[in-house]
């Protein structure tokens, strides 16, 4: 299964949308350096662009790109496909889903235009080898979850 990464999105804050910043470097047991994610257990927030597009169709909003603090929204990977174990190939860096939404119960303070979907729908993972990622490049799956 290939798909594309559509935008590389960091923000400085906690608790602010991201910006499409075009092309970034993750770090093993880091992340996207220079995110203020950086560093937490979930390194790498990732969403499909088939979710936002959705909701946009549903509410007739427009949702840049980094609107839900995702660090890589990608497109053309099926969402109920991936799941906890699998790693993925993103420009030079391999990925470890760790887990899929967040913990029911844990409130989630970020909100765009009142909305989010990192709860539900954000893929957290973890950076197993370092390197690049730019908009363009191909995501794909390589190991399925065992």
């Amino acid at each position: 299964m290939k798909g594309k990464i559509v935008a590389v999105c960091r923000s400085s804050e906690r608790g602010s949308p991201k910006q499409d910043i075009h092309s970034g470097f993750f770090e093993k047991n880091v992340g996207l350096v220079g995110d203020a994610h950086s560093g937490t257990a979930k390194e790498v927030s990732i969403l499909v662009r088939e979710n936002v597009d959705r909701l946009a169709q549903e509410t007739g909003l427009s949702f840049p790109p980094g609107a839900f603090a995702e660090n890589l929204l990608i497109e053309g990977l099926d969402q109920e496909a991936l799941v906890p174990g699998q790693r993925l190939k993103a420009g030079d860096v391999i990925l470890q889903i760790e887990q899929i939404g967040k913990e029911a119960g844990i409130r989630h303070s970020y909100h765009y235009l009142g909305y989010s979907l990192l709860p539900q729908f954000g893929i957290f993972a973890i950076v197993l080898e370092s390197g690049p990622v730019k908009n363009g490049d191909a995501i794909e799956l390589l190991v399925a979850a065992s």
